[in-house]
């Protein structure tokens, strides 16, 4: 089993369940006392939010490739970011390190394509909506990506950052983003990616007419399937 290396803190209410998630999985396919075995570098996320709010993403990048390097020296054989919108700086841990990353949008798009779905939305961070370095990367052809508009994107944000990442869950924040998705399926979204690793907190498959892509889920089953796969 190769050992799975984790840049997580970002937040960390996400990065318990990628932990959980991991060892569930390598559980259920191994059995027994089986875990996974991982490393986990975890960042303060007050830091990088300060980064990303100034727009310091070369900074931020460094912060990631630095984990990173640790990891690797941990002996780490693969890499995860535990958080979609820091896949913005994916480029400079790729080029820290010399193990692959997996990148997150790619399992997403995977799991998207093997739906068979044409048109999706994605619900994140801001900036997971509205830049490209995320949706374009899983759109493609055959396949759009839907963004709420401005008022609700404001919603889909500011609940991340004021509610989910500090553990707080509430029933009126879960209903104004099935508010969100409704509008998205109206618009034609056949399906709705939860495009932060903190929304699977608040929405699951219950709360959306449409099937959910749980982008936290998906990370880590592919995390598994790599781990257990034989070879270095």
């Amino acid at each position: 089993m190769k050992t799975i290396g984790l840049i997580g803190g970002m937040s960390w209410e996400s990065t318990a369940e990628y932990y959980r998630l991991l060892n569930e999985r390598v559980r259920e396919r191994l059995g027994g006392l089986h875990s996974a075995k991982c490393v986990l570098y975890s960042v303060d996320f007050a830091e990088i939010e300060r980064l990303q709010a100034a727009g310091r993403w070369d900074e931020a990048g460094e912060v990631l490739a630095d984990a990173a390097r640790s990891l690797q020296a941990a002996g780490a054989d693969l890499l995860l970011i535990c958080t979609n919108t820091m896949h913005k700086v994916a480029d400079h841990v790729v080029a820290a390190v010399d193990i692959p990353l997996l990148h997150l949008a790619d399992t997403t798009a995977a799991a998207v394509r093997t739906a068979g779905l044409r048109r999706v939305g994605l619900l994140g961070t801001a900036f997971t909506m509205e830049q490209d370095f995320y949706r374009d990367r899983v759109a493609g052809p055959g396949l759009e990506v839907l963004v709420p508009e401005a008022d609700d994107r404001a919603v889909v944000h500011r609940v991340i950052y004021e509610e989910l990442c500090l553990g707080i869950i509430r029933e009126e924040s879960r209903a104004a983003y099935g508010e969100v998705i409704s509008r998205l399926v109206a618009s034609g979204a056949q399906g709705i990616i939860l495009g932060c690793t903190e929304i699977e907190l608040l929405i699951g498959p219950e709360h959306s007419p449409v099937p959910v892509f749980a982008t936290t889920r998906l990370h880590a089953e592919a995390a598994v399937t790599a781990a257990l796969a034989p070879g270095r």
